[in-house]
This record gives C-alpha cells, structure tokens and sequence, in this order.
C-alpha cells in the first residue's frame, strides 16, 4: 500500500477475537462531525440542516465549545470500550452504558483523548501530551476552546461531568431518533460482515468492508488501512483485552476511521453506503487543480486542512517540514482555488473548500477524508 498507510498486527489472533458491533457513542461523534462540517458529508446537507435548526442556542453554543473533539480529528472518547482496561471489546447497547464506560477511563486516558487535536505527530507513539502546545492550539481555534482545555487541564472530573452532560443533551434533542433509524440498518451490517467472517474468512470480510482494507498478503499476520497517514499497532495487547473491533457507520461516508493509539485496542469505524457526486468541473480548471495535487506532500496537508484549520506553523510541525516550505505548498492550492484562507487574531489559518475537493470526485474527497 505504498509506505502510507496504518498497520493492524493480528499475529495468532483466534477468528472470534474480531468483532463486529454497533456504538451509538461512535455513531454520535459522527453525528456530530456531519452537523459540524457538513461539505465533508454531501448525502447529510438535509439532515443536518434541519438538526442545526432545531437545536437549543445553549446546546449549540456547548457544541461548539468542545467541537475540536470531532472535526479537527475524530477523539478516541467516543470508542472508549477500547481503552477500558481488561475490556472485551464490546459496545454498550445504549448510549448511556457507552458513557459509563467512558466515565471508567482512566484520568490519564481520558485527558488525551481528550486532547487529541494537540498530538497529530505523536498520536501512534504515545507521547505525553505538551501542556503548552496544547494551550497554543486551542488559542487558534478560538476562545472558547482555549476556555476548554484550561478547565480540562485544571479539574479533568468537571470537564467529564460536562461532557457527559453534553452527550446526554445531545441525546435528548436529536439523537434517540436518529439512532432509532439508523441502528436497525447498521446492526444488520455488523450481522452480515459477521457471516462473511465466518464463512470466507478475514481477507474477504476487509474486502466487504472497504476496498481501503487489505490483508497483508504475504504473512496474512496484519491489516492494513491505506490511509494519508502513517500509523501501527497491535490488536494482542492482553490490558486491554486482544482483539479488533469494527464499527459500521451511516454518518461517516467518505470517512475510514483507524483507532490506533498505543494501549488502546484497534477499532475500525467504516461507513455504509454512500451518496452520488456531482461531476467534475472545467477540463481547464480540473487540470489546474489536479496538478496542483499531485505532489505527495500537498495531499498530505489537504488530509488536515479537511478537517480544520491550520496554521502554517502548526503543518510544518506536523510534517517535519520548514513553515517557508509548507507556504510553498500552501500557495499552490490556494492558486488552484482548493483553499481559502482566514485571519483569526494573530493566527492565520488555511482550510480545504471541501466543495469543490468534492467537485472533483468522490475518489479524491474519499481518500483525502478517508
């Protein structure tokens, strides 16, 4: 899969070891990313617009407080049946079992996943967060977030109880009914990949999966995700309990999500279904703009700037390259029209027009969200 991709070791991993489950928690936090960032998600615009209508000014403005835990990455506390220690990689059957859970991680666990959005670069090793960077960061997305992660840092038992508050909130406005109609459909998907597995065996159910997903075809000992970014871990981890769990998701199309951090066990959330594109743009402009993708590095700093935005500063750090080099880059796709750019105080941050990623065709807004 080329050398981008993130690694699943499975070596003497027993068959019933692998699970399929449902998580209504998973399935809020993507949930919560389509109502956040909606050009990411073009089968969801009515369903999102709608709920963005009837939310509560008070929800609305919590939501977007804590909004970093679901668009700039997708946060870990939303599978936290896979950092429970001695766990068995089972779901919750309700959102409220799913929260106890996350109430059970560890202070440790639940600041860092907490914290995600600080530690792109460091996230497959494990590296303690950096208490000043994440105050920096938090200070580029705005106010509110930097409010956030103090009262996270100084009282991590508050900011539990608020989350847990905000969750069930969520809960009570929109989603029991969205997860009454979709859990039927994703339960069955679980059921039916479940039978694959069992029948055909683990090549095939991947298969089933995503065409993302592979079996490494020489030792058949790891799976593989290829994804725009670099990642390993091991589902033989006896903490927190072997194994490999998979999510289906109705609200994460284009996304393939990878739980891959360190002493946390494996998760693949992986979408079902998926909506019809509009065709691509002028062969002039489509030209442009392909060239300006082909360079490696830009698609790489297209994977971030989709999911929010960036400092020149924080993608050179992220990418071990220089800010004058990531400026270079930078300049390409803004020439191109694929970026736009903003100033927020002394910040200037850089996104992806996911809109037009999405004019050029599913396969690239696919693989650059994936």
């Amino acid at each position: 899969m080329g050398g981008v991709s993130v690694t699943i070791d499975i070596a003497g991993l027993p068959p019933e070891r692998i699970l399929f489950e449902i998580s209504p928690l998973a399935e809020l936090g993507v949930a919560l990313h389509a109502l956040a960032e909606p050009g990411h998600h073009p089968g969801l615009h009515g369903w999102a617009t709608a709920t963005a209508a009837g939310l509560k000014p008070d929800l609305a403005d919590r939501l977007h407080e804590a909004d970093f835990l679901w668009t700039s990455t997708f946060s870990d506390v939303f599978m936290p049946f896979a950092g429970v220690r001695g766990g068995d990689g089972r779901t919750g059957a309700t959102l409220a079992e799913e929260l106890d859970m996350m109430d059970r991680l560890d202070d440790e666990r639940f600041i860092a996943c907490t914290m995600e959005f600080t530690c792109s670069s460091t996230y497959a090793t494990g590296g303690p967060v950096d208490l000043d960077r994440a105050l920096e960061l938090a200070a580029t997305r705005g106010p509110k977030q930097l409010d956030f992660v103090r009262r996270l840092m100084d009282d991590p038992a508050s900011v539990r109880a608020w989350l847990r508050r905000l969750f069930e909130d969520c809960e009570q406005a929109f989603f029991a009914d969205t997860w009454n109609r979709v859990r039927t459909q994703l339960a069955a998907d679980a059921r039916h990949k479940t039978e694959i597995l069992r029948r055909k065996g683990l090549a095939e159910a991947l298969r089933a999966v995503s065409p993302a997903l592979s079996l490494d075809e020489q030792t058949a000992a790891r799976i593989e995700a290829d994804k725009l970014t670099v990642g390993h871990t091991t589902a033989l981890d006896p903490a927190v309990g072997a194994g490999v769990t998979f999510l289906p998701s109705s609200f994460g199309w284009p996304h393939l999500m990878v739980l891959h951090a360190p002493g946390w066990r494996p998760v693949v959330l992986y979408p079902v279904g998926s909506p019809e594109l509009p065709g691509p743009a002028s062969v002039q402009l489509l030209k442009l703009r392909m060239e300006a993708l082909a360079h490696p590095m830009r698609m790489r700093l297209c994977r971030n700037l989709a999911r929010a935005p960036y400092t020149t500063g924080e993608l050179a750090d992220t990418h071990g390259i220089t800010a004058p080099e990531v400026s270079r880059h930078l300049s390409v796709l803004k020439k191109a029209g694929l970026i736009t750019t903003r100033r927020r105080g002394r910040y200037v941050l850089h996104q992806l027009d996911v809109s037009v990623v999405a004019r050029l065709g599913s396969d690239f807004l696919e693989t650059v969200l994936r």
